[in-house]
């Protein structure tokens, strides 16, 4: 399923879709094209990301109380629950001998080992949470718990997204081509999914869109 499948989907359906629904889907759409659009990782990663965040953001007043992380854990609960086929669930395990593997193995995503070349634990602290993460990633996939295995992948792929959107990694870097490839083709599969699944339900309460349109 790409851009096109979905926005000709849309265009014949919108006309029944509440206000906030139809939103949401419009802004995900509209960037999942810019990421098919895109030459390089680094854009693509972003643009893809940015997609995903028009398809779950919520409105909440403070990030320590609501933080962005435990909204789509949210977000993927009832994706999961709508997902009655099991598509994502084939998708983990289509992809966990490539992407999903190589991101939970990936140092460079985990982001208590830049606390410790922050200064901010020793090695044996983030060594330790690193192996705890990999074991509690590899129950997450025996137990075939979906919505474990993607917010662990997830909370990996943030950790990139915030070297990339706060200016800690030069474009096109050698340095972090490894991870951006890996998360890059996961998200690549997993937000045009979401998005068809939110075609497929749109009665479902997805709530209003954050940051609406203002008309003078």
């Amino acid at each position: 399923m790409n851009y096109a499948e979905l926005k000709t989907r849309q265009r014949n359906e919108r006309d029944a879709y509440s206000e906030g629904f139809g939103l949401r889907v419009h802004r995900a759409l509209s960037w999942l094209n810019r990421a098919e659009q895109c030459a390089d990782e680094d854009g693509r990663f972003i643009f893809l990301w940015i997609s995903f965040n028009s398809a779950y953001s919520q409105q909440f007043d403070d990030e320590e109380h609501t933080p962005a992380q435990k909204v789509f854990v949210q977000f993927l609960e009832k994706i999961v629950l709508l997902d009655r086929e099991k598509v994502l669930a084939r998708l983990i395990w289509e992809e966990y001998s490539g992407s999903i593997r190589l991101l939970l193995d990936n140092r460079f995503v985990f982001k208590t080992y830049w606390d410790y070349q922050n200064g901010a634990v020793d090695k044996a602290a983030w060594e330790n949470k690193f192996k705890t993460a990999k074991i509690r990633a590899n129950l997450a996939l025996k137990k075939q718990d979906t919505v474990g295995v993607i917010s662990i992948l997830l909370a990996r792929m943030y950790t990139l997204r915030n070297q990339l959107v706060h200016g800690g990694a030069t474009w096109n870097s050698n340095v972090n081509r490894d991870q951006l490839k890996d998360a890059t083709a996961f998200l690549g599969k997993l937000v045009p999914f979401v998005i068809e699944l939110m075609l497929d339900n749109p009665q479902a309460i997805w709530g209003d869109a954050i940051y609406p349109p203002i008309r003078d």
